[in-house]
């Protein structure tokens, strides 16, 4: 900092040189705050006790707090304390900008609630002086360390303030108001005519920060956010700052109530017309808005052409928005933006790294196949000039471009091999191995081109991850290509040149090799023997495993194909259930089993209710998710009635069949077998005065025809706020997901009870009372399990078990709605992610894995796309172990 603004604050003792010059250069750079200590600080503070104040020195020494307190220094409850009641004597001094530090300080210092009254009164006397400074400052302190009570004595003032004629004034209440509604919403909301007359006001930051809080007093109203948007939609927004504001509330109407759709569209004409505004931050929100809406390509083309002229403007920041604006709009709708191509184009050389590496990434995404090779050779000279950051957005972009014109994939591949050699950062580089993985994954006729490159650059790889990324990837993809022995040497070189993560990735994928294709298998082993000698024990122990198993030495099923199912298969099981079965195992005999493991992928736990009298039912484990199904196993086969049941397959999260605040709380939870369902509901009496006895649950299952009841086992009785479970058992047809409502009413014996003494009444009174339905639907009979590898998982399954289908979803507010309701159907896991939708994706594939009831392994691909303006088509592919089972996946969604 030059000596003129250093010495504004701070004195030549703690200013040290922090940089020099040449000697020759009289000047000479200091750091204001260069090596200052928290201690020395808090000495110095002691300034603000003289009797005569020096607000020279005073203000620095609040400037160095500040620093200290903006750095992550942290304040002792004394030291802030101390520091507090010294900052409040400042108030006797008339010094402008020592008032200012003032205000600063109590801000960061947070005083607590016993605290503030000793600076409410000099803030209050502040926000009432005529200097203007001083009103809008005190404002903006008072509202941040005040509580409730104190602001319903002050909100006369706000009122005034936020209607007063100086703009900094009214825009500090607004600011206020807008951070006391989080905390104050009642109080806030009581301003709403002072609040409107602001949103009129002449001023440009008035009138933003009261359409701000206007908006904010009224947003969970949509009716009331519909009328604002239409009463100031007609002009009496001048403020660019406020029309940006309504622009937006304006697209929420209009997505809120469809109002896109033919007919009358006032909201939609507005936004329009806010292209030809004469700020230019309007125009641009406003296309913004319009490009992430689902309009019609008449409706986008303003927008786009407005852009368009932005990406010609001599300002840098409107050329970066209007190409990262399109940049979107090309990732949904690319043959919009293709007449923007010249002028992307020219943009390609611009000085900003940032602009042109958009307008680069929006040029793959809007090119055609013709003009590919093209823009390769420019991208290549471009690369070397850009960070990291930028050059990952290039290479996405790229593999977007492969997938769409996978005939040249040539080129494509060849600019990706040449970045792996270049100088870059983990990410830069993980993002290529993973572009290069997927083309490889999605064109065949990359595949052994993609693999070369990858063992070319797993040669002088430094990063650990990537490289035992490759190798998984090399394992499963190499021995499928016509000559799997050329990958062989640059497997083995990892065995000797790499550390013992990598050696150990590279045994394994020798190993791969060796099991897949017999003619390598006699020259895999004596690379795994030599592996024997390694200096690493996890090394060693992989390449013993696999030279027993393989060799045949130890059996490990009835088949070769079971030992590489062993070996190689992926390990459907969720560690988190494998542990807690561990942990509940108890030694004995038999030992530990692990197809009794719950399979069932769960992403959160049962959630115990907390209602007002009500606690979870004691039959209803309060364990994690991952045990839930072993505590109900071993709750369920200690009744004699369903012993005989056999294995449990699945247990449901409790379905609550009564209203929170009910006389009696009950949910049940759905248990099911092979041939049987097990209907458990847990009951809570939540009336002090009352026992119930004999409380039994009578079920109708006369909309249930394949269900027939066999037993039931009935609750002896049910004291206040004490849980019991009732079980009923149904009988219905073997391995069939047979479904239907279930009509429940509990009954029971009403006693008496004296709540003083405790003692129960002889006589009591028989009782009904009236539960929800309980419905069985298809996805009870489907586990959640995922999978470690879909695609893999996907071309092991038998092709023949492919049953595909497409189906007409209808009408429906987006694709995430639709993917949301097809998987909630079907009960099964999503898989690598892809329940995730984009916004404004206009198709998306999704892939779920599961179990069906019988063992049977499930894996479904949906595609879906819109076929209209919101209607959905789906695409469904079926693949299981079991024919049958892939029709009923099909009945059951066609059902659905």
């Amino acid at each position: 900092m030059p000596r003129s603004l250093a010495g504004d604050l701070t004195d030549p003792e703690m200013a040290q040189p922090y940089m020099k010059k040449d000697d020759d250069d009289s000047d000479i750079e200091y750091s204001p705050f260069f090596g200052i200590e928290k201690g020395a600080v808090l000495q110095e503070a002691r300034v603000f006790n003289d009797p005569q104040l020096d607000a020279r020195k005073c203000s620095q020494v609040i400037t160095k707090l500040l620093y200290l307190l903006n750095q992550g220094e942290t304040f002792t409850k004394v030291e802030a304390t101390g520091v507090f009641f010294a900052v409040t004597k400042l108030f006797q001094s008339n010094d402008a900008g020592l008032r200012r530090l003032v205000y600063l300080m109590i801000k960061e210092l947070s005083p607590s609630s016993d605290e503030v009254f000793i600076v409410t009164s000099s803030l209050m006397k502040d926000m009432n002086s005529k200097t203007d400074m001083y009103r809008a400052n005190a404002i903006r302190v008072l509202c941040r360390i005040i509580d409730g009570n104190l602001l319903t004595q002050i909100e006369r003032y706000l009122k005034q303030a936020i209607v007063d004629r100086n703009p900094v004034v009214a825009s500090a209440a607004l600011v206020s108001g807008i951070h006391l509604f989080q905390a104050n919403p009642e109080i806030v909301k009581r301003w709403s005519n002072e609040v409107q007359e602001a949103v009129q006001s002449r001023a440009a930051l008035v009138q933003f920060h009261g359409l701000a809080l206007l908006h904010q007093t009224r947003q969970n109203d949509r009716l009331a956010v519909s009328k604002l948007v239409s009463s100031l939609t007609k002009g009496s927004v001048r403020s660019p700052l406020a029309q940006c504001l309504l622009i937006r509330y304006t697209s929420q109407v209009i997505r809120e109530s469809m109002n896109t759709q033919n007919g009358d569209r006032p909201f939609f004409d507005y936004l329009e017309s806010c292209l030809r505004h004469k700020s230019e931050m309007v125009i641009l929100e406003a296309a913004r808005k319009i490009t992430e809406m689902d309009v019609t390509s008449r409706e986008l083309a303003p927008a786009i052409t407005v852009l368009q002229l932005f990406l010609s403007s001599s300002k840098p920041v409107l050329r970066f928005a209007a190409v990262r604006t399109l940049n979107k709009v090309a990732l949904t709708r690319p043959l919009a933006v293709t007449n923007c191509n010249v002028d992307l184009e020219s943009l390609m050389s611009d000085q900003n790294r940032s602009i042109a590496t958009l307008a680069i990434t929006t040029l793959l995404k809007t090119g055609n196949e013709s003009s590919v090779d093209r823009l390769m050779k420019q991208i290549t000279s471009f690369m070397s000039d850009i960070a990291d950051e930028f050059k990952i957005v290039v290479v996405e972009a790229i593999r977007s471009l492969c997938l769409k014109f996978p005939l040249k994939h040539r080129s494509m591949m060849i600019f990706l091999s040449n970045s792996l050699r270049e100088e870059g950062g983990f990410e830069y580089k993980k993002a290529i191995v993973d572009s290069i993985v997927t083309l490889i994954s999605a064109i065949p006729d990359a595949k052994e081109m993609g693999l070369l490159h990858l063992c070319e650059f797993i040669e002088d790889c430094e990063f650990t991850y990537l490289s035992t990324q490759i190798l998984h990837f090399l394992g499963n993809e190499g021995p499928k290509t016509s000559d799997p022995s050329r990958f062989i040497r640059y497997i083995y070189n990892r065995v000797i040149l790499e550390n013992s993560t990598v050696r150990a990735s590279a045994v394994s994928t020798l190993a791969k090799f060796g099991a897949l294709v017999d003619e390598l298998k006699p020259r895999i082993f004596v690379l795994l023997r030599r592996c024997l000698f390694d200096t690493d024990d996890e090394v060693r122990d992989r390449a013993t495993l696999y030279l027993e198993t393989l060799s045949g030495e130890v059996a490990v099923g009835n088949s070769e194909k079971d030992v590489k199912e062993f070996l190689f298969g992926s390990f459907d099981v969720p560690l988190a259930n494998l542990a807690a079965s561990l942990r509940t195992y108890e030694p004995s005999e038999e030992p530990f089993d692990i197809s009794l493991v719950s399979r069932e992928a769960k992403s959160q736990p049962l959630q115990d209710k907390k209602a007002h009298g009500k606690k979870a039912p004691a039959g209803a484990p309060a364990l994690a998710p991952v045990s839930a199904v072993d505590a109900y196993q071993k709750v369920l086969s200690s009744i004699a009635e369903f012993s005989g049941f056999g294995r449990l397959f699945k247990s449901s999260e409790p379905v609550e069949l009564t209203e929170a605040e009910t006389e009696y709380a009950v949910n049940v939870v759905k248990h099911i077998y092979e041939r049987h369902v097990v209907l458990q509901y847990n009951c809570t009496n939540t009336i002090p005065e009352q026992v119930l006895e004999d409380v039994t649950v009578y079920v109708d299952a006369t909309d249930a025809e394949e269900f027939s009841e066999v037993c039931s086992k009935p609750l002896k009785s049910l004291p206040y706020d004490s849980p019991g479970q009732i079980f009923v058992a149904f009988e219905k047809p073997d391995h069939v997901p047979a479904t239907g409502k279930f009509s429940n009413v509990l009954k029971f014996t009403v006693k008496e009870v004296d709540t003083s003494s405790g003692e129960v009444d002889e006589d009591g009174v028989e009782d009904e009372y009236q539960i929800e339905d309980l419905d069985i639907v298809p996805a009870d009979y489907m586990l959640r399990v995922a999978v470690s590898n879909f695609r893999n998982a996907w071309e092991n399954m038998d092709p023949e078990s492919e049953r595909v289908d497409e189906y007409g979803l209808g009408a429906r507010e987006s694709l995430a709605e639709a993917v949301s309701a097809v998987t909630g159907i079907l009960g099964m896991q999503p898989c690598e992610g892809t329940e995730v939708v984009q916004s404004n994706a206009r198709s998306h594939i999704c892939l779920l894995s599961g179990v069906f009831i019988g063992d049977v392994k499930v894996l479904v691909r949906l595609s879906f796309g819109l076929s209209g303006p919101k209607e959905v088509a789906m695409k469904l592919a079926v693949r299981s172990d079991d024919p049958e089972v892939s029709d009923k996946i099909h009945e059951i969604v066609a059902s659905g």
